[in-house]
């Protein structure tokens, strides 16, 4: 293991959350419609779900970066708008 991963990462607001919390405040925030937009994945876009989701993106990792980036951008329009 690199010194980096077991080191505190204080400025990644990724470190500490789950899979789930992230999908789920992106779910919250941009909806399963306007996410499937954002991320064409069939997990998004038909019949979605967050377990189906969570399967989907814990064995794909160029999907869940693209998931990790958007809830970055997300956060950084919450923070923009004030809430």
């Amino acid at each position: 293991m690199s010194a980096m991963s077991t080191a505190e990462q204080p400025n990644n607001p990724l470190h500490g959350l789950t899979l789930e919390s992230i999908l789920n405040e992106l779910v919250a925030y941009f909806g399963w419609e306007e996410l499937g937009e954002r991320i064409p994945i069939r997990c998004f876009c038909l019949d979605p779900s967050i377990s189906s989701s969570l399967r989907f993106l814990r064995k794909t990792p160029w999907a869940r970066e693209k998931v990790e980036g958007l809830y970055l951008f997300m956060l950084r329009e919450k923070r923009r708008n004030g809430g």
